[in-house]
């Protein structure tokens, strides 16, 4: 762990200067007319930070770049850099706050550091395996409900144009309706997913995930506390189909619901 200790700074840096870049294009009166527009400002705020990589690689040249047909894949040995530059890049676009940049380093097919900076609200969390997670430099705890009913649940479509989980999506909301408190539907992950480690919500579940958008919330809500799994209960690994994260309670009767759809 001190390895990824004497590391995490660095990334912070990298990830607090990457969201100024986007601060700095960022304009909450933006209302963009059509997909031209939307596209191409997304694209410009890619290119805004687009020095990430090799940034990333000169503090950690041993970590190799996630390559985009890995995202939804099982991941070869060695260390990777999981990022996304500017998660929530729609919301950016859109004048709305819900966006951030991600940095995170798997080794041995696990999250072990992770910077989550949202420049909105001036908020970095940080989380390294078996150190915690924080939000500056406070803890967080996964909040510790045991009644279903009482829960918020929260879940999101993983990536546009994703019609074949559409189905699954809608039937996993109308079960979660009778059972909890709350359901939303949202996008980006990560902001879901930091609501559960922060205890700020209870239940995050999604399928079909990237890796990008759900590696820093996985560690970040583990290293709170929480669990992450499969819908089916079993373990989440990087290429998972699908994904629960919550306390062990909620999970495993969240887990009978949706298993049973």
């Amino acid at each position: 762990m001190s390895q990824y200790r004497t590391l995490l700074p660095h990334v912070v840096e990298i990830a607090l200067a990457a969201g100024e870049k986007l601060l700095a294009l960022y304009e909450p009166d933006n209302r963009p007319a059509d997909r031209t527009q939307i596209f191409d400002a997304m694209r410009r705020n890619e290119n805004a930070v687009s020095s990430l990589r090799g940034e990333l690689q000169s503090i950690r040249p041993q970590a190799r770049w996630l390559p985009e047909e890995l995202e939804s894949a099982a991941l070869p040995d060695g260390e990777w850099w999981v990022v996304d530059a500017v998660e929530g890049n729609i919301n950016h676009v859109h004048g709305t706050g819900e966006w951030c940049v991600t940095i995170t380093l798997i080794a041995g097919g696990e999250p072990v550091l992770t910077v989550v900076r949202a420049p909105i609200g001036d908020n970095t969390y940080t989380a390294i395996a078996g150190g915690g997670a924080h939000l500056g430099a406070k803890p967080l705890h996964i909040a510790q409900k045991h009644d279903l009913a009482d829960s918020l649940a929260l879940t999101g479509q993983a990536e546009h144009g994703q019609t074949d989980t559409h189905q699954a999506i809608a039937q996993s909301i109308g079960a979660m309706l009778g059972q909890s408190l709350l359901v939303r539907a949202t996008v980006p992950s990560t902001f879901p997913l930091i609501a559960v480690a922060s205890g700020h919500a209870d239940v995050f579940w999604q399928y079909q995930p990237t890796l990008p958008g759900v590696a820093a919330g996985v560690l970040l809500a583990t290293e709170a506390g929480g669990i992450a799994t499969r819908i089916d209960g079993n373990p989440w690994t990087p290429g998972s189909s699908e994904i629960l994260v919550s306390n062990a309670t909620l999970a495993a009767h969240t887990s009978n619901i949706l298993t049973r759809i």
